[in-house]
């Protein structure tokens, strides 16, 4: 039986893990960002998913053997589309800024990524026609509010650390092509979860090869991840002809040794570590979805503003806001508070469900 009070656990320990999966890679010294992302990407979208998949479930290549082949290729496609809404999440900050890029951006993956699965399947309104639906559907909107308040008091704490105003602090600014760049950004990165979604017959294989259900959604990643890995081979494989850095692979000085050589070791560390824990986001983030019941789609929600509050927990640990204002503090506070209020909100409305379901 679902148990969403776990759900909530596990989808927590997802948003930690996703939020510290970079502070590995800030140690990595003389490898340019094409070359640690490759190699730690590696670790994240191919070598953990099918370690994980692999000791957790039964017969694993059986299952995905006898998955239909257009599963196999909507989980990949979307996986595809997922990694083209992260490349451009960096322009969407350049054109928009932080406030408004990741209010647009964030909000849309976040809306989109979770309304998107009932829509299509069209169980959406009969979900907001209930009360445990229409709880749920009310911690959605409240997660939204919250990542526009953490939005916004990132923006000023920006411009304060500049000394200077939101027309210093964005010098690119241009709202036609920022706002553009974030539809695209904050739809495709929200096709994460259409992926998921699409992944549901090899859950049901998975189930019936004997595999627990806390595990059911680790064979889905396998496939969904691929799609990411594509996109991402590509842009960095780009990335590394252009630089001409493909060197720093195997120690040699690259444009960003300025011409010391990388440690070797060292690096591939800290980049199989980064990459395990950015994995490990969706390892937890399969497992909480398994426990939220009939309302699985929040679980996307619950990702979202998981990996934001324990990013700004982060930026508090690394000193990131000690030259913010104490109003500025206070606003990322009342963000952070909204975010956790949206998570039981969210929790409590699958918890109704299950009560309804028991009776």
């Amino acid at each position: 039986m679902p148990n969403p009070l776990l759900g909530l656990f596990l989808h927590w320990l997802g948003g930690l893990a996703s939020a510290s999966f970079y502070v590995p890679y800030k140690g990595i010294r003389r490898w340019s960002w094409e070359i640690f992302w490759l190699a730690g990407g590696i670790f994240s979208w191919a070598i953990a998913p099918w370690i994980g998949a692999g000791l957790q479930t039964n017969d694993l290549l059986a299952v995905l053997a006898a998955t239909p082949s257009d599963t196999l290729f909507w989980c990949w496609f979307w996986g595809l589309l997922w990694g083209t809404g992260g490349l451009t999440f960096g322009l969407t900050m350049r054109y928009l800024g932080l406030s408004l890029g990741m209010a647009v951006a964030l909000g849309l993956t976040t809306v989109v990524g979770t309304l998107g699965p009932p829509i299509f399947n069209g169980t959406l309104i009969d979900l907001a026609m209930t009360v445990s639906g229409g709880t749920t559907l009310a911690g959605i909107a409240v997660a939204v509010v919250g990542i526009v308040l953490v939005a916004r008091a990132g923006s000023a704490k920006e411009a304060e650390m500049i000394g200077g105003g939101a027309d210093t602090s964005i010098a690119e600014f241009d709202l036609k092509k920022g706002l553009m760049v974030a539809l695209f950004c904050g739809v495709m990165s929200s096709c994460f979860a259409f992926g998921l979604a699409a992944g549901q017959p090899i859950r049901d294989l998975t189930l019936a090869a004997g595999t627990s259900p806390l595990w059911q959604g680790l064979p889905v990643l396998c496939v969904v991840l691929l799609g990411g890995l594509t996109t991402n081979l590509i842009w960095c494989g780009y990335l590394i002809i252009r630089n001409g850095s493909a060197g720093e692979f195997i120690g040699r000085p690259g444009p960003a040794a300025k011409g010391e050589r990388p440690p070797l070791l060292y690096n591939y560390l800290l980049a199989a570590l980064g990459g395990t824990l950015w994995y490990f986001q969706f390892f937890f983030y399969t497992m909480g979805e398994s426990q939220m019941g009939a309302y699985g789609f929040s679980s996307w929600t619950l990702h979202m503003a998981s990996i934001i509050l324990f990013s700004t927990l982060w930026g508090f640990a690394l000193k990131e806001w000690a030259g913010a204002s104490a109003g500025t503090r206070r606003r990322v506070w009342a963000g952070i508070a909204t975010l956790v209020g949206s998570t039981i909100i969210i929790g409590l409305g699958n918890a109704l469900a299950g009560n309804v379901a028991a009776h």
